[in-house]
């Protein structure tokens, strides 16, 4: 028999287990088969067994599994191949926590109560951090994320080599001013996102809290919060470090927490406090007492807590143990009463911001592929340079002639180029915030809008970015009956008639005789009602209004104070339903329940025995006893599939369940069972003697409880719909018919994520499901990968935990599975496991992921995928103040990517090949000229001509293409396939560059040749004659490219025509100013010009005719 591997508890001592001394000699004789669980050096780290992480637990039965595995199924998978990572960031995990604490590996720690001086080692400050530079890092991270890339550091070597004297070829203004220009732009865009992150980092340390000290209750700065201060935290205020939760205000001695920023999940938390704490008479005598809280090492798990509670000064010393139901995380918020707690981790530690990657900045894709450009240019740079000085057969001191031929022909290589793509950037996200039709939307990273155009994969969250947060109670289904919205006044007036009849009151109801008659139908609408009125977890708050006082509210039960609060949306979504149609919720204790009737009647319950819901389980029941007759009654809900065998027979539980499914809606089936008094005895005894057990707890009481779950009467099925955010299914299918495949990455639970995703058509009607079943060895995860590769077409729904299996044993054929899916459904994922999902696609299919999500929990993998979308919604600001972009709802996102993506896209490509085309065309007369005068590196044009070229001249037409578009955005989004053919990245190709590079030479070589035959007596006609004719083909080139005119364009052309003419006056000493004025001029300066553009004018009208665009349809 196989053995788990046991788990090793604090100072290395294993802990209590069945095996543990049998197995304690074999461990020491054969160490190295464990040795890799557990940390460097070979020792456990304290107080870290079972929790170290997946490697720790059934690390060694692994291999058993596999082999198990491999016999049961022989279609080979291949193991796991890591791929390097190209960046230097750090990952989560292990690496976070050597940098926690100073580079020494994390320790449990003792943290004396209101004593932050007794500590026994160094913590981080509660500082919040979100920038990527410092005051001193500032300038030197910014400029060397600038020379890193080839492009910069070209023209930065340029600029300096023009201090030699034997290599200057002109003013030293004209390298340095475009230089340091682009420069200063980059270096203000960076200082001000940097401002802007300072500010919100200061906002949120800078939040005020009351702490707890021996002079009384004083304010301290969230900044300033230390390990063991005692903290108070009032009502729907953020807790600011990661706590216990000693004490509450609350009656009932629990609080409720919204963890929605953590881990993304509506549900609010049940927490309750330490048990001895509590019990004090009031919060200051925290600290007469003599207590400390032993914790773990700080870690990313935010769903487990180890630590114990112990008390020194009582006799005896009182101790109890700590779990996450104490566990009160940094960036969760009090939905009820005033909390006091203990600062156990802080900063760095916290479990919120090891759950989060380090920010990065990101570079796009096409900034990439135009770096990738100016490579090619440099290679031919070079190429003509060693042509020309080979030509001259190396004679003299070549080699420095070779650098006088790269400097000669370096307008190759455009510097003009990175200015104009920089200041496209900025109008395209002028534009993006200027769109009416998405009011709202936010540039804040303005670097890289061409990402947009190109997106394959999106990965979006659920809650708040494709629902709203707001759950509806939509069908009650009776089996022969349903009730929907739009009859639920049916269901009022039965509940009216059962209560307003004197003869026949619901106490006697349930005290039927056990000869079967068949029930009315206001009985049987009655039982559902009550039914699903008692079996939950919800209690009624009541608040003061100003004008009831709060006491008051609740002694009369309060309609307009009362307030629900659950663990769960749903629940507080059927309570309301109960409370709309007569039957209200209005008091619950640990013990007691109260309902309230359509005449006033106050029903009271006594709790027998609560059994929560579970992920295991899939169910809750609640055994409650009428006051008024005495009756015990076991009320139980939960998911079909669990109560499918549970309930009596019937023959429409699992069609109707199929039916409200595919509908969208969240299916609870109800049911009942009478318990008669003896029958209640004899199950508490064994219940409460399965409790007591110390083995196998948990399955003991679990086969106690079943025992009840036998032969129950269904009472009807329940729909609730997590209401979709306006316009979500129409946007799902508009990204679809563009080629980008959607994955929902949700921390909520499988059955609520398959049900969202159903009523959002993300899995469209006629697709299947493949729901990935649990798995926790490689065995099981091969079965299921196999099993999996056999469906086609079909949706995957998977869990975070079988998810961490398959990526860590079979990551290669799983990316290659799930990539092949339609859709992808994760649920229960962690913050971690969502970044790494967008990793893994980023690097597995080379393609572009856009993240999109509204909570704390996304900012990940908002971070870490390419371009990030953060939604402004009730979860709070901080995934939209993460991310690139920001929106207010999710259908804003069709318009940005459709409308505005594929916009900058192309207008970035066309901009960044007439930019290219406008040096080359310069370069290539250069050439021309040197060949023709024995290839002396003698420049054509000097001084202000080669500056005024890219400038003044043709700067402003040049910048006007960042205005044009082929199809109006009308047109765009009515056909989304327009954006399919921009991932194929067809717009700025090796093919379209050629093109441009050959139109280039062409029209160079035309305008030289032209100049050179044309020309008179001087030498300055050649000048005059080629330079003018250089400017107009420029402009007539830019008025071909254009595909929609805009006014601007048209004054944009005019006005650089005319700064031309008018500077004519001030070139005397570069052109001669009575040679233009003559006839012969103007007719020699036609000619080329018409030679060089009217065969590119007569191609263009050839392709349009007999090979027109996808868009030229549309357009007409």
């Amino acid at each position: 028999m196989v053995r788990p591997c046991p788990s090793v508890g604090p100072r290395g001592r294993l802990r209590a287990w069945p095996g543990a001394r049998e197995l304690a000699p074999s461990l020491r004789a054969r160490p190295a088969r464990c040795r890799r669980l557990l940390p460097r050096g070979g020792a456990a780290p304290a107080g870290g067994g079972a929790e170290a992480g997946p490697g720790g637990g059934p690390g060694c039965a692994g291999g058993a599994a596999v082999k198990a595995g491999d016999m049961t199924d022989n279609i080979p998978l291949q193991p796991v191949r890591q791929k390097k990572r190209m960046d230097s960031r750090p990952r989560a995990g292990c690496g976070e926590w050597l940098r926690c604490c100073g580079g020494g590996e994390p320790r449990p720690r003792t943290v004396w109560l209101g004593h932050p001086e007794k500590r026994d080692q160094r913590y981080p400050r509660n500082v919040i951090n979100n920038q990527k530079y410092n005051f001193f890092t500032f300038l030197p991270g910014v400029l060397f994320n600038q020379f890193k890339y080839f492009f910069n550091l070209y023209f930065l070597l340029l600029a300096c080599s023009q201090f030699v004297p034997e290599m200057r070829l002109g003013a030293l203004y004209t390298y340095w001013v475009p230089l340091g220009f682009v420069l200063a732009v980059t270096i203000i865009r960076e200082a001000v996102e940097e401002i802007r992150c300072y500010m919100r980092d200061k906002e949120v340390n800078s939040q005020v809290y009351s702490r707890l000290t021996a002079r009384g209750t004083v304010k301290v700065k969230s900044s300033s919060i230390q390990v063991g201060d005692l903290i108070i935290v009032e009502k729907n205020q953020r807790v600011p470090a990661d706590m216990i939760f000693l004490r509450t205000s609350e009656k009932n001695g629990s609080c409720f927490l919204r963890t929605d920023q953590l881990d993304g999940e509506t549900d609010w938390k049940l927490r309750l406090p330490v048990a001895c704490t509590q019990r004090l008479p009031t919060a200051a005598d925290l600290l007469q007492i003599r207590s400390y809280v032993y914790a773990e090492e700080p870690n990313i798990d935010i769903h487990n807590f180890v630590g114990t509670f112990t008390r020194e000064d009582s006799d005896p010393p009182i101790s109890e143990s700590l779990s996450i139901e104490n566990a009160l995380w940094a960036g969760t918020v009090t939905a009820s009463g005033t909390v006091v707690g203990v600062v156990l981790y802080t900063g760095r530690e916290l479990r919120s911001v090891m759950n989060t990657s380090n920010p990065r900045s990101k570079i796009g894709l096409f900034d990439l592929e135009v770096n990738c450009l100016t490579k090619i240019l440099f290679a031919a740079l070079v190429v003509v340079a060693l042509v020309m000085v080979a030509l001259q057969h190396f004679a003299g001191r070549w080699y420095l002639q070779i650098i006088r031929f790269l400097l000669l022909f370096s307008n190759i290589i455009p510097i003009s180029l990175r200015v104009n793509l920089d200041m496209g950037k900025i109008v395209y996200s002028w534009v993006i915030r200027r769109d009416s039709k998405i009011p709202g939307t936010v540039v804040r990273s303005s670097t890289i809008p061409e990402q947009l155009g190109r997106i394959s994969y999106l990965l979006t969250d659920k809650t708040g970015t494709l629902t709203q947060n707001e759950m509806v109670f939509k069908r009650l289904h009776l089996g022969t009956v349903a009730y929907g919205l739009d009859s639920m006044d049916e269901v009022q007036s039965h509940i009216f008639s059962i209560y307003t009849q004197p003869q026949d009151p619901p106490a006697q109801k349930g005290s039927a005789p056990t000869t079967k008659v068949r029930r009315t139908m206001s009985s049987r609408v009655h039982e559902a009602v009550k039914a699903i009125a008692l079996c939950h977890n919800v209690t009624p708050v009541y608040e003061s209004n100003g004008v009831t006082d709060q006491a008051e509210a609740e002694k009369q039960y309060e309609d307009s104070c009362r307030v629900y609060q659950a663990s769960s949306p749903d629940e507080v979504a059927l309570v309301q339903w109960t409370e709309s149609v007569g039957l209200t919720l209005v008091g619950r204790d640990q013990s007691s329940m109260q309902l309230r009737t359509p005449g006033d009647q106050i029903l009271n319950f006594t709790i027998l025995q609560l059994f929560p819901f579970t992920y295991e389980s899939k169910r809750m029941g609640i055994i409650v006893r009428d006051e008024s007759t005495g009756e015990i009654t076991f009320y139980m809900k939960g998911a079909d599939v669990v109560m499918a065998g549970i309930v009596q027979y019937n023959d429409w539980l699992e069609e109707e369940c199929g039916n409200m499914a595919r509908e969208g809606l969240r299916v609870l089936v109800v049911a009942k069972k009478s318990l008669a008094e003896e029958q209640y005895q004899d199950f508490e005894a064994r219940y409460v003697q399965a409790k007591l057990s110390v083995h196998d707890r948990s399955l003991k009481v679990a086969t106690v409880i079943e025992s009840l779950e036998m032969e129950m009467e269904l009472l009807c099925l329940t729909g609730v719909e997590d209401q979709l955010q306006a316009d979500v299914r129409p946007t799902l299918e508009t990204l679809r018919n563009a080629g980008i495949k959607v994955w929902m990455l949700t921390g909520d639970k499988l059955e609520t994520a398959t049900c969202t995703a159903k009523n959002a058509h993300l899995v469209t009607r006629n697709q299947d499901i493949h729901i990935f079943r649990l798995v926790t060895n490689r065995g099981e995860a091969h079965l299921e990968l196999n099993a999996f590769r056999r469906k086609h077409d079909c949706a995957l729904v998977i869990s975070g935990d079988s998810l961490e299996v398959c990526l860590k044993y079979y990551e290669y054929e799983f990316m290659e599975l799930a990539c092949q899916c339609p859709a992808v459904v994760c649920c229960r994922c962690a913050p971690t496991q969502k970044a790494r999902i967008v990793r893994l696609l980023q690097e597995r299919t080379g393609r572009l992921t856009c993240a999109v999500g509204d909570g704390g929990n996304d900012v990940s993998m908002i971070q870490e995928s390419d371009c990030g979308v953060g939604v402004e919604g009730k979860e709070g600001k901080q995934a939209s103040l993460a991310a690139d972009f920001s929106i207010t709802q999710f259908r804003h996102l069709g318009r940005l990517l459709m409308v505005h993506g594929r916009n900058s896209y192309k207008r970035s490509a066309a901009l960044s090949q007439f930019v290219i085309h406008r040096s080359l065309c310069i370069s290539a007369m250069q050439a021309v000229f040197s060949s023709v005068f024995y290839f002396a590196s003698v420049p054509l044009y000097q001084g202000f001509l080669i500056i005024g070229y890219s400038t003044i001249y043709t700067m402003f037409p040049v910048f006007s293409l960042v205005l044009d578009k082929d199809v109006k955005s009308e047109v765009a989004m009515l056909y989304p396939e327009l954006y399919k053919d921009l991932l194929k990245g067809r717009p700025l190709s090796y093919k379209t560059f050629l093109i441009w590079v050959l139109i280039s030479i062409y029209q160079g070589s035309t305008i030289m040749y032209g100049a050179l035959l044309l020309f008179e007596s001087e030498f300055v006609h050649i000048v005059a004659i080629s330079f003018t004719s250089l400017i107009l083909t420029e402009l007539l080139m830019v008025a071909l490219t254009i595909q929609t005119w805009h006014w601007l364009m048209t004054v944009a052309e005019l006005l650089s025509l005319a700064c031309y003419v008018a500077s004519l006056v001030f070139l005397h000493e570069f052109i001669d100013v009575y040679f233009i004025a003559t006839l012969s001029f103007l007719w020699k300066v036609s000619v080329i010009t018409l030679v060089s553009c009217l065969p590119l004018y007569v191609l263009k009208y050839l392709r349009r005719r007999f090979s027109p665009p996808s868009y030229s349809k549309l357009t007409s």
